[in-house]
């Protein structure tokens, strides 16, 4: 193993030393730690993967039942990766991101090619590994895109959860053959017969299809692979015909420019040929193509119904627009059905908490974003914060995944304001669309220029035992759901599960509302919700005054029902973490013209009657008359600055 990563330096070495001074594939090959994959043979040649021997699938699951795991033992299983001599097992290989391993989830989608030989033949295996999170759903739709079948995991312990419903349907839509899976056999928890019955009740299954595995100690996972290669179909594609490729994925290499993910549709792609995308009409040659195994591996080309990846001098990761057809220059082909654009859910603004920090923060975040797609970014100034940009992301996860790729990839220091949403004013002859609260009109604007104000709404579908149902209603309820309908998953059972949906308002989402529902169900209950357009609601704008001055990095949008709440629960929190004054300084929520909420911060007062002994009280009178006096000027012309550490304070606390 170690000959072929010292031979490759070597190779390096030759080509850095024929260059001259350019040294960059050398820094590129002592950069990282020797491969662990078990590379294929040199010169990989790809025309002996004919369709009928190519398999193209994904793992779709909830978050936590083990997609990853099952990943990395179908690599073992099939040679990919390399067994660990000291008996401990790999974990989370396809997660290359350091969030993804401290946190165990799955944030980005991770393609990787596996060699396997069934009944005397070799074949290609494409293994597409998804998130399981709601905020990273446009991550599995477009894995779904470039496969023929899916593997749909179950936890055996934990059953069917929202997200599972959720993606299950996804594929069902895309024509794909599915295979369910139950993970976690081993668990003392585990009830698989329960289960099984539930898949069937809730995906209309035939129990007999369903494979019983444990990722974690590798049992049943061979009969897993062998249901890939019998029961998921092969790629339709014509090798004569004009090329057409699908391009579902790309990342950002700061060597090569940006590396497209493609599944080639029809035609031979070659190395050096001429390309052209038919979304942005640019032209491309292509300087090398591979397959990832699971790190890229050069191939001379790529074949009908085959997955891998393209380098091709593209400069901007905008112009590799996700679902574009790919196809040679001059030939004029019919593109393929793309992907609906991802639209941001939850914007929030990023500051750095050293106002000189700006330029260095934008530079971190346009280049974060060449490798998350699905961000917005957008420059904004506050006279509280200074300068700062204002993203918008996929959920609230998404956001708190972002901040901290920032601080762990760039080491950024930010402070992120209160999450908000999208709102759509309707005017006489226009809608806008508001999701800064500085932007939002104030009362008073209200009947005269805008007619109503809509919210974003989402379909949200919560799974949760019998005995939560009480508390679920409650807690939707007290987040202004509408709808409310419900049906059992699995009656007759002991341990029943209700399917309960509902319209929420995605404001309330995005506060803590997850966490209440993880609290009031013990954990046990799980929730995923889908874009469900607009409807009008009464919200207002609350603006906070600090000595009868607003701040406006801390102005909200609310619900006129939940203003009086929210107006004093922010008002004691500024209260606490605002420093004193020399004058009282009064802290007020406000709506419109309408102070709801205040606190007074008290004034640091000296004691000016400590040298006087003795005489008359109106002696200490006049001095505390004069000290009063003082306290009043000073209150008038005096300004009230709010520290960063004190927003960092707020603004950190989600609660």
């Amino acid at each position: 193993m170690h000959n072929v990563w010292h031979s490759a330096c070597l190779r390096a070495l030759e080509r850095s030393l024929r260059r001259g001074p350019a040294v960059r594939p050398l820094r590129r090959a002592f950069s990282s730690s020797p491969p662990w994959s078990a590379l294929p043979k040199k010169d990989l040649a790809m025309e002996d993967y004919p369709c009928d021997v190519i398999r193209n699938f994904s793992i779709i699951a909830h978050i936590d039942h083990g997609k990853s795991t099952l990943a990395d033992r179908l690599l073992e299983l099939t040679g990919t990766i390399q067994k660990k001599s000291s008996g401990g097992k790999n974990e989370q290989v396809l997660d290359k991101l350091k969030v993804e391993r401290e946190r165990g989830i799955t944030v980005k989608a991770q393609t990787a090619s596996m060699f396997h030989q069934f009944q005397g033949r070799e074949h290609l295996l494409n293994l597409i590994d998804t998130p399981g999170h709601v905020d990273f759903a446009w991550e599995v739709s477009r894995s779904l895109a470039a496969c023929q079948g899916a593997l749909l995991l179950v936890d055996a312990s934990q059953g069917v959860q929202a997200q599972s419903i959720s993606v299950f349907h996804n594929a069902k839509q895309r024509g794909l053959k599915i295979i369910p899976v139950l993970n976690k056999i081993d668990l003392p928890a585990a009830q698989p017969e329960r289960i099984a019955a539930q898949m069937q009740a809730t995906f209309g299954i035939d129990p007999s299809e369903i494979l019983s595995i444990s990722a974690k100690t590798g049992d049943g996972v061979a009969a897993v692979l062998e249901a890939i290669i019998q029961r998921i179909p092969p790629p339709t594609a014509k090798i004569d015909a004009p090329l057409k490729a699908f391009l579902f994925d790309s990342l950002y290499d700061k060597y090569r420019g940006v590396i497209s993910l493609i599944s080639v549709q029809e035609g031979v792609l070659r190395k050096g040929d001429k390309i052209a995308s038919c979304h942005t009409r640019k032209k491309y040659e292509i300087t090398e193509l591979g397959i990832m195994f699971p790190e890229e591996v050069p191939t001379k080309s790529l074949y009908p119904g085959q997955v891998g990846y393209v380098a091709c001098n593209m400069k901007q990761s905008s112009e590799a627009h996700i679902g574009d057809t790919i196809h040679r220059v001059g030939e004029i082909i019919e593109p393929m059905t793309g992907f609906q654009p991802t639209k941001a859910m939850v914007f929030a603004g990023v500051y750095p908490i050293e106002s000189a920090d700006f330029p260095k923060l934008e530079e971190s975040i346009n280049r974060l974003t060449l490798t998350d797609r699905s961000v917005t970014v957008q420059r904004e100034s506050s006279s509280a914060l200074g300068q700062g940009c204002r993203l918008g992301f996929l959920g609230t996860l998404h956001m708190d995944v972002f901040r901290q790729r920032l601080e762990d990839e760039y080491d950024a220091n930010v402070i992120i304001t209160a999450p908000t949403v999208p709102y759509k004013l309707v005017y006489k002859d226009k809608e806008v669309l508001v999701s800064n609260p500085t932007d939002f009109p104030d009362v008073g604007d209200m009947g005269i220029r805008v007619k109503e104000i809509q919210e974003p709404v989402v379909k949200a579908s919560i799974i949760v035992p019998e005995e939560f149902f009480g508390d679920m209603m409650d807690l939707c309820y007290s987040h202004r759901a509408d709808e409310l309908e419900h049906r059992y998953l699995d009656s007759g059972t002991t341990s029943a599960r209700i399917i309960l949906t509902c319209i929420i308002p995605l404001s309330e989402i995005v506060t803590d509302f997850f966490d209440q529902l993880k609290s009031r169900s013990s954990g046990f209950a799980s929730f995923d919700y889908e874009d469900g357009g607009y409807r009008k609601s009464d919200l207002v704008k609350m603006t906070f005054l600090l000595n009868a001055k607003p701040v406006d990095a801390l102005a909200l949008i609310v619900h006129r029902s939940a203003q009086d709440a929210v107006g004093r629960q922010w008002v004691k929190k500024l209260h606490k973490v605002i420093p004193r004054q020399l004058f009282e300084v009064p802290i007020q929520a406000a709506v419109g013209k309408k102070v709801i909420a205040r606190e007074t911060l008290k004034a640091m007062r000296a004691d000016v009657t400590a040298g006087l002994y003795g005489g008359h009280y109106e002696r200490k009178m006049k001095h505390l008359e004069n000290q009063k006096e003082g306290k009043r000027r000073m209150k008038k012309m005096g300004t009230v600055d709010l520290p960063q550490e004190a927003f960092f304070e707020i603004l950190s606390n989600k609660k």
